[in-house]
């Protein structure tokens, strides 16, 4: 029998081989925390604070989820994204890729609705090509040499599809 906390939730379950993949690339050791971590937020269509998280899978402890979290950001599976309301974001985004050398964290844009304050990744493939060495210049032009960005945060602020009607 299937213990609670080994259990998915059906939307999240279509992705549990793609998360078992995800984790193995990265070196990750799978475990039943970080799989349906992984595979709730592979199921998302938009940025999730821990507490959506925990709501969507109450079986799992806080300090567990919180772990699994720091797991997949530490390993570049997933990117915490800061709101200016305190509260942090989880996505794996479009880029998701394992790499250590260049994680995921930062390196696209955000959608923030400033009604419901759901956030949404921005599809890299959709952005500017060179848009990253764009910034670079500008911050160079503006502060002068020997400014160098490790970390992009753009975020535009508006309202969702939903919240707009």
């Amino acid at each position: 029998m299937t213990s609670p906390t080994n259990r998915a939730k059906p939307a999240a379950s279509r992705h549990h081989n793609t998360a078992s993949s995800l984790l193995s690339d990265a070196g990750v050791r799978v475990t039943g925390a970080r799989l349906n971590v992984l595979s709730e937020l592979l199921a998302s269509q938009r940025a999730l604070s821990h507490l959506e998280v925990q709501d969507a899978l109450p079986e799992m402890d806080r300090v567990t989820l919180y772990r699994a979290l720091d797991c997949l950001t530490d390993a570049g599976l997933a990117h915490k994204i800061s709101g200016d309301d305190r509260v942090f974001r989880y996505s794996t985004g479009s880029e998701t890729a394992g790499n250590k050398e260049h994680p995921a964290q930062h390196q696209h844009g955000h959608f923030k609705c400033t009604r419901c304050a759901r956030v949404f990744c921005l599809d890299d493939a959709q952005q500017p090509p060179g848009l990253r060495q764009q910034l670079q210049a500008t911050l160079q032009a503006s502060l002068g040499r020997g400014f160098q960005s490790h970390d992009i945060e753009l975020t535009i602020k508006g309202w969702c599809a939903d919240c707009a009607k």
